[in-house]
């Protein structure tokens, strides 16, 4: 079905077609029409589903086809779990109304007051938050949203692990009664069910990806590796073109800072991301990375969530997560846009647990492969992985001395070789791509 038979109006339609995009997803092709017709909906849609079209375009519709005199005010609130995808969803409002422009704004935390401030005094018909800084403007009496007419959570499941629930009914209890509500979760937890129930009326429902699967697009493996040979294992292989720009996960704030550290020695270009980053130094480093100037984006699972990598080729769990589920949060990120990625994980013995969790979330078993010189030594004993995630890890001291005194080689920048056919990078299993399709 073609954007053309979801009753969008022929501008956004343009504008679909400017992105390049022109057959709509499996969540914006059963969502669109819902929103469009004033429902409340409860959609399962993980990322890379193309869940932030799906209602922002018929949201845009509607605002621009009710236009009212005088004053502007906040007819659309959006929530979202983390300032990085508040801009980008922001910034989708801006790209998919420009031809007929809706006044929107960001608010997040981690920068001033002031110019958020200034925004909602322009009177911004859509406003996207997260939802500790919404709260402290609402305390400060900046923003006024008694007159929203329709409420996004998006990646409701996300801001429930992060400890947003009690504020998310703080903001309900501030919103007209009378409103459309549009619910976006990658899973239905318990809790997720019950907050639905208190605030959907006569939802549709739309469950276009099983939960926990993953891209069909996505290319796992499984490298077994000692603990303390991860780092010189990842360096190989961006040096030897195996991983070629890659986004890379750690556990911990200190262990990014740290990897990022090791592999500029390394002589790879690398930054880290994470919430003890400002926000000015967070753009910075994702702006570096999408346009290539480093090769490797080290980052933490909340701070690289709503993260919108397009074509991102690798995705490496340097550390494996604690949850089974952020798993598939994470290398979601790759195998986007109708294009294929991988998703590497270093797995040493202390994580076996993890990966048995992972694979029985996934129902098979990810493909293993031994790098040569790189085969785990069989005789090391598992740690408890919560004891070393708590405090910065010594270096092994063979390793110390093999780098001691080693001054950085030239920095290494990512190039962008052709994917060669019948990669090793492990079998795909199902799950629909990102966003929109992208037209040849």
């Amino acid at each position: 079905m073609p954007f053309d038979q979801l009753g969008l109006t022929p501008e956004l339609l343009r504008a679909v077609a400017r992105q390049g995009y022109i057959e709509p997803t499996p969540v914006q092709r059963e969502a669109i029409p819902h929103v469009l017709g004033g429902r409340d909906l409860l959609a399962g849609a993980q990322t890379g589903t193309g869940k932030t079209a799906a209602f922002v375009l018929p949201i845009l519709q509607t605002l621009n086809g009710t236009r009212r005199e005088g004053r502007r005010l906040i007819r659309v609130l959006v929530i979202t779990p983390t300032r990085e995808l508040a801009l980008q969803v922001e910034e989708s409002v801006r790209a998919y109304g420009a031809q007929r422009p809706v006044m929107s704004a960001a608010i997040y935390g981690g920068v001033g007051y002031e110019g958020q401030i200034r925004r909602l005094r322009q009177g911004p018909e859509i406003v996207v938050a997260t939802p500790g800084r919404l709260l402290d403007l609402v305390g400060q009496r900046a923003i006024d949203l008694s007159s929203v007419e329709v409420l996004v959570l998006d990646e409701a499941d996300r801001m429930l692990d992060m400890g947003f629930i009690h504020d998310i009914r703080k903001v309900l209890a501030l919103l007209p009664a009378q409103r459309q509500n549009l619910l976006f979760s990658a899973t239905f937890s318990p809790e997720i069910r019950r907050l639905a129930g208190d605030f959907l009326r006569e939802p549709a429902f739309v469950q276009v990806t099983p939960r926990n699967t993953a891209s069909a697009l996505v290319r796992q493996v499984v490298i077994p590796v000692d603990r303390h040979r991860k780092r010189e294992l990842l360096s190989t292989l961006v040096k030897s073109g195996r991983i070629y720009q890659a986004l890379v996960f750690t556990r911990t704030k200190h262990g990014a800072d740290r990897l990022a550290q090791q592999l500029g020695h390394d002589g790879i270009s690398a930054l880290a991301i994470h919430g003890n980053k400002s926000q000015p130094q967070r753009v910075r480093a994702l702006d570096a990375f999408k346009r290539n100037k480093v090769a490797v984006l080290v980052a933490t699972e909340v701070a690289a969530r709503g993260l919108d990598i397009e074509a991102l080729p690798h995705v490496v769990n340097y550390e494996l997560p604690m949850v089974a589920s952020d798993y598939v949060h994470r290398i979601g990120r790759t195998g986007r846009a109708g294009t294929d990625g991988d998703a590497i994980s270093l797995v040493c013995v202390d994580e076996q647990p993890l990966l048995a969790d992972i694979e029985h979330l996934l129902g098979h078993r990810i493909e293993t492969e031994i790098i040569p010189g790189f085969a785990p030594d069989r005789s090391i004993r598992p740690q408890a992985i919560q004891r070393r995630s708590n405090a910065p890890r010594r270096q092994p001291t063979h390793v110390q001395q093999a780098t001691q005194g080693r001054q950085p080689t030239r920095r290494w920048q990512p190039a962008r070789p052709a994917r060669q056919p019948g990669s090793s990078l492990g079998r795909p299993v199902a799950m629909p791509g990102e966003r929109l399709a992208r037209s040849a």
